[in-house]
């Protein structure tokens, strides 16, 4: 990739139109005024941008809200807004069309791209709109070399990778050093035929997060939340995989907290789940993303089961009874087997008259309203441009 890159930064001193579009630059003139490292993370940004977003810098209250917040403030007392499946913002019918023959070749056909899309901003609008905790899905592209990003079978894009990627999170941290990340991975089973998490794809893996970049931007702590002052200008790793293919060694140099898949109840609605046991760090996670719903329910029964899991889950984050302990709500969900299909969609965001109360967004918008001054932790959701007030609303409780 790197060599890849100074070519791309070296064409553009020597092309008069190609290499500079390349880059992202306008013109020949434009490109000189750069230096090389300069030019190369253009080339990267750009590489990376199908998932990450066209790079841009904003100073508004939203992209550094932190900075209201004191250096003391322990991370698992803030309100975090979140965004499931951050990187399907860009999966659309165009996209699935494209890529569709990778998929038939693999012997998986997706269905429509409403079934797997998730959100609508990119992640650097995520980002400078205030959404903090990012849940990212990584698995081998159709080559089985490189890291890439899905939502099941649904290839988000086969030529941004998640080295690339970082390097956005790098560079918006950079230009944000008031701000701490949390981002979390966990490997996507059921992309090609023949993928898997072996020991190839866990050691790519680890070669990108303990890269000299990453250990610049990735906290190099280990299964603890610390204060948002140590945080600051860095990202903290959630680490939703294991290193169970590479010897032990692997696993216990990586930073970041370890949420075990092995302990991470599917579809649950009350998760606890023990990430220090030597300090009893403990999180109560809510990821409740099939409603258990008969087949002939209707969408606002589906959306209302959602709506009752992830609430529930939240109230316990106001009370006193874990003060110290995370909570994380998933208030994303979809049950496609219904019929009509629920996608991400409509259960975030209704469906007209057939879902009169709206999506799970919008009926959460008062309920958190009425929760100012309290303790809600993390929370991640579907489309979290809608209603557009959502994301503000957490960041002012």
């Amino acid at each position: 990739m790197l060599l890849n890159t100074v070519t791309a930064a070296l064409a553009c001193l020597s092309l008069p139109v190609v290499g500079a579009h390349a880059t992202g630059l306008k013109s020949r003139r434009d490109c000189k005024q750069l230096s090389l490292p300069e030019l190369a993370m253009r080339e990267i940004l750009s590489q990376g941008s199908p998932v990450f977003g066209h790079y841009q810098s904003v100073k508004s209250n939203t992209s550094e809200w932190m900075k209201a917040h004191p250096d003391s403030t322990l991370l698992v007392h803030m309100n975090i807004p979140g965004a499931h499946d951050a990187q399907t913002w860009n999966y659309s019918q165009a996209t699935r069309e494209q890529l569709l023959h990778i998929n038939e070749i693999g012997g998986k056909i997706p269905r429509s791209s409403d079934t797997y899309r998730c959100q609508e901003r990119s992640v650097v609008d995520m980002l400078n709109a205030g959404v903090r905790a990012f849940d990212l899905r990584y698995a081998f592209d159709v080559t089985n070399s490189v890291l890439v990003f899905w939502h099941g079978p649904a290839l988000v894009s086969q030529t941004a990778t998640l080295a690339d990627t970082m390097f956005g999170f790098y560079k918006w941290l950079d230009d944000h050093p008031s701000e701490a990340l949390l981002l979390s991975f966990q490997y996507e089973g059921g992309t090609t035929k023949y993928a898997a998490n072996d020991a190839t794809v866990q050691r790519a893996l680890y070669d990108i997060l303990t890269s000299r970049a990453a250990k610049k931007y990735i906290l190099q702590t280990k299964d603890s939340f610390g204060t948002l002052g140590e945080a600051r200008g860095k990202i903290t790793l959630i680490r939703r995989f294991t290193m169970d293919r590479l010897d032990a060694s692997y696993e216990a140099s990586l930073p970041g907290v370890h949420f075990s898949p092995s302990d991470w109840t599917d579809n649950g609605q009350d998760i606890t789940l023990v990430y220090n046991r030597e300090k009893n760090g403990t999180a109560h996670i809510e990821d409740y993303y099939e409603p258990e719903a008969p087949k002939d329910s209707t969408p606002s029964y589906n959306i209302g089961l959602k709506y009752n899991a992830t609430t529930a889950n939240i109230l316990r984050a106001t009370s006193d009874a874990f003060p110290n302990d995370l909570f994380w709500s998933f208030a994303s969900s979809r049950n496609i087997d219904m019929d009509p299909p629920l996608t991400p969609r409509i259960m975030a965001l209704g469906n007209g008259t057939v879902t009169p109360s709206g999506g799970v967004n919008q009926q959460l918008l008062p309920f958190l309203q009425g929760l100012k001054g309290k303790r809600v932790g993390i929370v991640m959701v579907d489309f979290e441009n809608a209603p557009g007030n959502l994301i503000d609303t957490i960041l002012s409780l």
